[in-house]
């Protein structure tokens, strides 16, 4: 069973200051953004329902078809485009990637050539040996060697979506133009490049880490909670 979220539909009674002494102007300025939709912080029934529901459910049934002793067992009875299949559909149930991502994804995954690169490739990616930046470094590669049929594969969003519902807790989702609005509204050095590297990746994890601190006192949880609040400064549904 998936470890439950028990703070899901959590609201607090005591609302968040709207401002600290010990932030930036930037960070002052993204927190009033935030508290503006979501009084409550990362616990508000609204952000709840609108930024994190979906995506913990995405974690759930990766749980529930991808837990570790789950995928190993399926790559060892070579079942790859099964393995493909779960992954596809529960990333199909979010509004994570935009449509032609996800068609091309699909594409890629379709032949048994393209679904075995891909399973073990993720596997690699999420429970292989040897460091964050040389897993994270093939899987771009995996990533970047998918059948292409219409459009690219190799965006950061399809690079970053498995390990951001996969493992919550330590990985984040990239999605470039709202990032970098919202790094220059916090006031954040975010070095961008446009392919997936790992450089511009573990930067964005350090602006994660950053609004953690910053916004600690709003109880974010995870990656999750972390990539709605920078969501919430870079994206046009938010103006």
């Amino acid at each position: 069973m998936a470890r439950r979220d028990t703070n899901t539909r959590v609201a607090t009674r005591l609302r968040p200051e709207l401002t600290r002494p010990d932030m930036t102007p930037g960070a002052r300025k993204c927190r009033r953004r935030f508290l503006k939709f979501f009084p409550a912080g990362f616990r508000d029934e609204t952000y709840v329902d609108w930024e994190r529901d979906y995506k913990w459910e995405a974690y759930e049934k990766w749980c529930a078809s991808l837990r570790r002793g789950s995928f190993r067992s399926q790559l060892d009875s070579g079942e790859y485009a099964a393995i493909a299949k779960h992954a596809v559909s529960i990333e199909s149930r979010t509004n994570l990637l935009f449509s032609f991502e996800k068609m091309a994804l699909r594409d890629a995954v379709k032949t048994p050539a393209g679904a075995r690169m891909f399973a073990e490739g993720l596997w690699d990616f999420l429970h292989g040996a040897g460091t964050d930046q040389a897993r994270f470094e093939r899987w771009i590669e995996v990533v970047a060697a998918l059948p292409r049929v219409q459009t690219r594969v190799l965006t950061w969003p399809i690079a970053t979506v498995f390990g951001f519902i996969a493992q919550p807790e330590r990985h984040i989702f990239l999605k470039p133009n709202v990032t970098k609005r919202a790094a220059a509204a916090y006031g954040f050095p975010f070095e961008y490049a446009s392919r997936p590297n790992w450089k511009t990746y573990v930067n964005l994890v350090e602006f994660a880490e950053q609004v953690r601190e910053d916004q600690r006192d709003l109880g974010p949880r995870d990656m999750m909670d972390l990539q709605g609040f920078i969501w919430v400064q870079g994206s046009d549904e938010y103006d």
